[in-house]
Formats: C-alpha cells, structure tokens, sequence
C-alpha cells in the first residue's frame, strides 16, 4: 500500500516556516523557495517533504 505524501496549506506552511504569504511568494519566484503545487483552481499547497528539506537546508 502507497503512502501519499502530505500536503501543507498555506497557512501550515507560514506557521512552520515563520515567514508571510507575500514572502512565500516572493521567494518561490526567485527560485529560492519549493513551488506550490496546484489542488484545485483557488487552492495549491505543498509537498511535506520540499518544506521540510528547506527548512533543513536553512
């Protein structure tokens, strides 16, 4: 059986990296923070583990 990866929101994402949206996004254009992934046409989130491996890089 496959384990799905988990999928942080956004506001998982802030709370866990302390950063703001604007920040977040500002990062992700510049290539120095993991994209987003889309989950429906209003919503995108994260992979878990991108997150976690930038947090540990930092």
């Amino acid at each position: 059986m496959t384990n799905p990866e988990r999928i942080l929101r956004c506001k998982d994402v802030m709370a866990l990296t302390g950063l703001s949206r604007s920040t977040l996004y500002a990062m992700m254009s510049e290539g120095s923070f993991p994209a987003s992934i889309k989950l429906s046409k209003r919503a995108v989130g994260w992979r878990a583990t991108a997150i976690q491996a930038w947090l540990d890089a930092r």
